[in-house]
C-alpha cells in the first residue's frame, strides 16, 4: 500500500481546470505503475458523468474509479494545486487537494478512505497540507499522525 509517499505527491502544480487536476492525480499512480492508464480515464470519466461527488470536504477532492477499472496496488497521491479549481460542487468548491485513490478491493478502498479520514478531519493538517512547499511539509504532518 502506497500512501502520500514522495515518488506520488506534487506540490503547487498549476492546472486548467477539474479535469486537469483529476489526471495529474492519476498520472502520478500510473508512473509509479500503481494503477493503468485506463484508470487515470475511468476517474475523469466518472466525473463526467456523475459529477463533482468526490468533492468531500471544502478544498478537498478524492477522485477515484473501480479497482477493475486498472488497480494494481493500493495507493492514494496528492495533488496540490497553486490555485484553487472549481469542481461544480454547490457547497465544497474551490478545490486546492486532490487525493487520487486506488484500491483493489473493497477493504482495501476502506482502509485507504479510513487513513484520509484520519488526516482530513483535522483542519490544522487541512490547513498545513494547503499551505505546504515541498514534500518535507507533507512528510512532517504525516508523522504527527502515527
Amino acid at each position: 500500500m502506497k500512501f502520500l509517499e514522495e515518488s506520488i505527491v506534487k506540490i503547487g502544480l498549476e492546472v486548467a481546470d477539474a479535469e486537469d487536476a483529476i489526471e495529474a492525480a492519476g498520472n502520478l499512480l500510473v508512473d509509479e505503475g500503481l494503477v493503468e492508464k485506463s484508470y487515470t480515464k475511468a476517474m475523469r470519466n466518472s466525473y463526467k458523468e456523475n459529477g463533482p461527488y468526490f468533492v468531500l470536504a471544502p478544498n478537498i477532492a478524492i477522485p477515484h474509479a473501480r479497482p477493475e477499472d486498472g488497480v494494481k496496488e493500493a495507493s492514494v497521491s496528492l495533488v496540490q494545486l497553486k490555485e484553487p479549481v472549481v469542481f461544480g460542487h454547490s457547497t465544497n468548491d474551490p478545490v486546492r487537494l486532490v487525493f487520487g485513490l486506488g484500491a483493489s478491493s473493497s477493504d482495501e478502498h476502506l482502509i485507504l478512505l479510513q487513513k484520509l479520514t484520519t488526516l482530513l478531519n483535522d483542519s490544522v493538517n487541512v490547513d498545513k497540507l494547503t499551505s505546504a512547499t515541498n514534500y518535507e511539509d507533507i512528510k512532517n504532518i504525516l508523522e504527527m499522525e502515527r
